[in-house]
C-alpha cells in the first residue's frame, strides 16, 4: 500500500447532503479484492447535466458514451468504476458500456442515455459487464446521502487520499450546496478535463448554462494542473444539478445576475479539487505554483508556464531541493513563445535569483537553498515583453513516481 502523500490535507470537510442525490459504493472485484471499486449515484427526475472530456484521440468507451448522452442534458444516474479504464477495448468495450447503462436504467426505470459512465484504471484490458450485473441491484437498494468521502474512496486508483470539497452559494435568497469528488494522481496534464471529477448541486440550472459554467471553470483549474504531462484517455468532469433547492427559480440564461455567486463558488471548488490532485501526484513531495508574468499574451504565458511545469529537469531539481534556475531559463527558451534572454527575471518565492539575463547580483545560494526545502514552492518568471500573465500548478518528480508506474500493471 502506498503511503499517504505528505502533501495530503490534514482533515477533510464534511459534505452536506444534496437534495435529489443518492449514492452507494461496493466491491465488484474489477482489479483488486478487498476494496470498493464501483460507485453508483442516482438523481431525482429533472436533474440536468454538463461535462467536459479528454481531447485524446484515443478516448475510452465511457467517454464516447457520455458525450452522446449529454445531448439531452438530462441525468438519472452516474456509475463509476476503478481498476479498469475500459479504453482501447474495441467492440467489447462498447458493448460493456451499452450493457452496463442498460442494467442501471432497468433498475431505475429510466432511459439508458440518462445513465452516465466513467472508468479509470488499466488501459487495454477488457472490462466484463457481468461484474456490474452482480452489484447493480445491491447498489440501488442501499442508496444513501452520505458520507461523501465514501464516494471519493470508491473511485481511487493510485490515489493515496480521497479528494472531496464543498461550497455554499446563494441564488437569490436560496442557499445552494455544491459538492465535489475527484480522483487522480498520475497521467495528469491539462486537456479539457484531466482525471475524473464529479460535481453535484441542488441548484436549478438549465443544462446549457451548466455547460457554460463548467467549460469556463475548468480553464483555470483542471486545465491548469500537470503531474507528468500525460493526458489520460478517460479524463471526465461531470456536473449534475438536481434543482431541488427550495425558493429559487430556474436559471435558464448565462446572463442571469443570480449566477455570479454560484459561478464564484463553483470555480473555487474546482480549483480546490484540482490542487488536491496535484498534491497527490504520484510520489510527489513538493506542491509547486508556476507564475508567468509580462508575456506577450495570456496564452503565451500559459504555454511558458506549462513548459516549466512539465520539464523533467525542472521537476527533478525540485525533488532534489536544488535552486537550479538555469533549468527555468531552459524551459522558457524551449517553449516556442516570444522571450528575450536579457529581459528575463526569475524568483524562487520572494528571492530573485536571475535578472536581466544573468544571475541576480544579490543572489544568495543559502537563502535559495533554504526556500527549496519548503513543501509549497512558488516559481515566478517575468518575461518582460507584455502584459500577459497566467499560472499553473505541478509537483516534483521523484524516484517513487518511477516505482509506481514501473509496477502499475503488476
Amino acid at each position: 500500500m502506498t503511503a499517504v502523500s505528505p502533501l495530503a490535507p490534514t482533515s477533510y470537510p464534511t459534505l452536506p447532503p444534496i437534495a435529489g442525490v443518492h449514492f452507494a459504493s461496493t466491491e465488484a472485484g474489477i482489479k483488486h479484492a478487498g476494496r470498493t471499486d464501483v460507485l453508483l449515484a442516482t438523481f431525482d427526475k429533472g436533474t440536468t447535466a454538463a461535462g467536459v472530456f479528454t481531447r485524446s484521440k484515443c478516448p475510452s468507451a465511457p467517454v464516447d458514451w457520455c458525450r452522446a448522452a449529454l445531448q439531452s442534458g438530462k441525468a438519472r444516474a452516474l456509475m463509476v468504476n476503478a481498476g479498469n479504464a475500459n479504453a482501447f477495448t474495441g467492440k467489447r468495450g462498447r458493448e460493456t458500456v451499452k450493457l452496463s447503462a442498460a442494467m442501471v436504467a432497468e433498475a431505475l426505470g429510466c432511459r439508458p442515455k440518462e445513465v452516465f459512465l466513467a472508468s479509470t484504471g488499466v488501459i487495454g484490458e477488457p472490462l466484463d459487464a457481468a461484474k456490474f450485473d452482480r452489484v447493480v441491484e445491491r447498489l440501488v437498494a442501499h442508496q444513501h446521502d452520505g458520507p461523501w468521502i465514501d464516494a471519493a474512496r470508491a473511485i481511487m486508483t493510485t490515489d493515496t487520499f480521497p479528494k472531496v470539497a464543498t461550497r455554499t452559494a446563494w441564488i437569490g435568497d436560496a442557499a445552494v450546496a455544491i459538492n465535489g469528488v475527484a480522483k487522480g494522481a498520475g497521467m495528469i496534464a491539462p486537456d479539457m478535463a484531466t482525471m475524473l471529477s464529479f460535481i453535484f448541486t441542488d441548484a436549478p440550472i438549465a443544462a446549457p448554462v451548466l455547460q457554460s459554467l463548467l467549460s469556463r471553470g475548468v480553464t483555470g483549474s483542471f486545465n491548469a494542473i500537470t503531474v507528468d504531462s500525460d493526458t489520460s484517455t478517460s479524463d471526465t468532469v461531470l456536473i449534475f444539478a438536481t434543482g431541488q433547492v427550495a425558493g429559487a427559480k430556474p436559471i435558464t440564461s448565462t446572463r442571469d445576475r443570480r449566477l455570479a455567486g454560484f459561478r464564484e463558488a463553483l470555480d473555487d471548488l474546482l480549483l480546490d479539487l484540482a490542487h488536491q490532485v496535484v498534491r497527490d501526484g504520484e510520489g510527489a513531495r513538493k506542491f509547486v505554483e508556476v507564475r508567468v508574468e509580462r508575456a506577450t499574451s495570456k496564452r503565451s504565458a500559459k504555454r511558458i508556464a506549462l513548459s516549466i511545469a512539465n520539464s523533467p529537469l525542472v521537476k527533478t531539481a525540485l525533488a532534489g531541493e536544488d535552486a537550479n534556475w538555469g533549468r527555468i531559463v531552459m524551459a522558457v527558451g524551449k517553449a516556442g513563445e516570444p522571450a528575450d534572454r536579457d529581459k528575463l527575471a526569475i524568483w524562487f518565492g520572494d528571492t530573485r535569483v536571475a535578472f536581466h539575463g544573468e544571475r541576480d547580483p544579490d543572489y544568495s545560494e543559502a537563502v535559495a537553498a533554504a526556500y527549496m526545502k519548503s513543501q509549497d514552492i512558488v516559481i515566478t518568471v517575468d518575461i518582460g515583453l507584455g502584459k500577459g500573465s497566467d499560472r499553473v500548478w505541478t509537483c516534483d518528480l521523484t524516484k517513487e513516481y518511477v516505482a509506481i508506474n514501473g509496477d502499475y500493471r503488476s
